[in-house]
């Protein structure tokens, strides 16, 4: 969940398309865990010192006050999977091409992670840019996200390429034609004191 201003539906110079079964995805290449199911290795935590991101039974847990967990690198096209799980009424998301580290919620691509919290918008949205208000996965239960970028030409200019897969079904495709994030980090939200999210598997493949 974002805390800024927020349009009732897409950003203006945007287009969103149903993917097609065909649609190439780019050359395969290796899977890295970036998770090694033990420690915070690498990771970055925005928050001070009383923020509370720990490893629970090889679990990334987020929990307390907000703050932003961060990738030890940043991406520009990739395919990215987690498998996660949000609480009762809890809120976070799964942020992609963040810039800097620093904690602000507004920036980068969010993949929504909600499924009972007071925002309506639930898992499976990216916020700001489409939004779904069906629960799409209960709470207190593990899914997969699935997450690929790809910035390629549409009708003479390079724009970013956004297909959302929760848990192995396609949703949609959206295409950026604001290009509004070119490349950063992933990170993890913890929203708010009331939520607690758990991440269990983090995986990114890079692509050209």
């Amino acid at each position: 969940m974002h805390r800024h201003p927020r349009t009732g539906g897409s950003l203006p110079a945007l287009w969103l398309a149903v993917l097609s079964s065909n649609l190439a995805c780019g050359a395969e290449g290796e899977w890295i865990s970036l998770f090694d199911g033990k420690t915070l290795s690498g990771w970055t935590n925005s928050g001070s010192d009383h923020i509370k991101w720990e490893v629970l039974g090889g679990s990334l847990v987020g929990t307390g006050q907000a703050s932003m967990l961060y990738s030890p690198k940043t991406y520009k096209n990739f395919r990215f999977r987690t498998e996660l799980k949000i609480n009762d009424r809890g809120n976070s998301g799964v942020y992609f091409r963040c810039p800097v580290p620093d904690g602000d919620f507004g920036k980068g691509y969010e993949a929504q992670v909600n499924s009972t919290h007071a925002d309506p918008i639930r898992t499976g949205s990216l916020y700001t840019f489409v939004h779904i208000y069906e629960q799409l996965v209960p709470p207190d239960s593990w899914f997969t996200y699935e997450i690929e970028v790809i910035t390629r030409e549409y009708r003479g200019t390079e724009i970013p390429h956004i297909t959302i897969t929760l848990g192995g079904k396609l949703l949609y495709q959206l295409l950026d034609h604001g290009n509004t994030w070119k490349e950063g980090h992933f990170a993890f939200q913890q929203h708010d004191p009331g939520s607690r999210i758990e991440i269990r598997k983090v995986e990114v493949l890079e692509l050209p």
